[in-house]
This record gives structure tokens, C-alpha cells and sequence, in this order.
């Protein structure tokens, strides 16, 4: 019975063992994998620069066409920081718009079997903190 005892209680702290090492290299991966949103809002702006030329335009004539100043647009691309509204403008012009739409959609409902609880299903109306 002793020995039992003692072999569950290996084999628990070696599953144990093995769960926190997969699990913080998971954690080490999606770190790495991760990118910050100072490194996103340079990439959105790197592919507004690069949409921008495509269609053959200047800064000043995105700025005309959009009704965003040419500093604001100048520093977007240079910086990555803009405001939503102009960053809307911007991507109406440059034909992009209908992404921005797309961004927070809801996802569909998991698999749900019944009327019922399509009917019953509750939507948050806040967030809990």
C-alpha cells in the first residue's frame, strides 16, 4: 500500500512537473508570437503608405481627398499615430473602409441545438470588472 502511495505521488508531481513547463513554454510562444499595439499601428500605417502609393497618391492629395491635414498624415506614417476618425477618412479614400466595419463584428453562436435557447440566449449589455 506504501508502494502505491508512493508511486500516485511521483506520478502526480511529475504530471505536474511536465503541465507548468508545456504550459509556460506555450505562455514564452504567444508571447513571442504576440506583437504590441505601437507595433500594429506601425504596420497599419506602413500598408496605408503602401495602399496610398498604388493609387498614385501624394500626401497632399490624400490630405485634399480626405480632409485629413497633411501633418496628421505625415506623422501617421512616419509614427503610426492617428486619430479614429481620421484613420476612417483616410481608409474611405483609400478604399479600405469596409475592413474597419468587419473589426469587432460578434462571432456566430456556438453550435446551439435548439430554438430555445437561440431564444433564451442573453447578450451583455456591459462588462464586469
Amino acid at each position: 500500500m506504501l508502494k502505491n502511495k508512493a508511486i500516485d505521488l511521483l506520478y502526480n508531481v511529475y504530471y505536474s512537473i511536465y503541465y507548468s513547463i508545456k504550459t509556460n513554454i506555450k505562455d514564452t510562444i504567444m508571447s513571442i508570437i504576440l506583437i504590441s499595439p505601437y507595433e500594429v499601428a506601425k504596420q497599419i500605417a506602413q500598408f496605408a503608405r503602401a495602399k496610398r502609393l498604388t493609387f498614385n497618391l501624394s500626401q497632399h492629395s490624400l490630405s485634399e481627398r480626405s480632409g485629413v491635414s497633411f501633418g496628421v498624415i505625415k506623422k501617421f506614417e512616419r509614427s503610426g499615430k492617428i486619430s479614429l476618425e481620421s484613420l476612417l477618412k483616410i481608409a474611405l479614400v483609400l478604399e479600405c473602409l469596409d475592413e474597419f466595419s468587419a473589426l469587432f463584428k460578434p462571432m456566430p453562436p456556438q453550435q446551439t441545438t435548439t430554438l430555445d435557447e437561440i431564444i433564451n440566449e442573453k447578450t451583455r449589455k456591459r462588462g464586469r470588472q
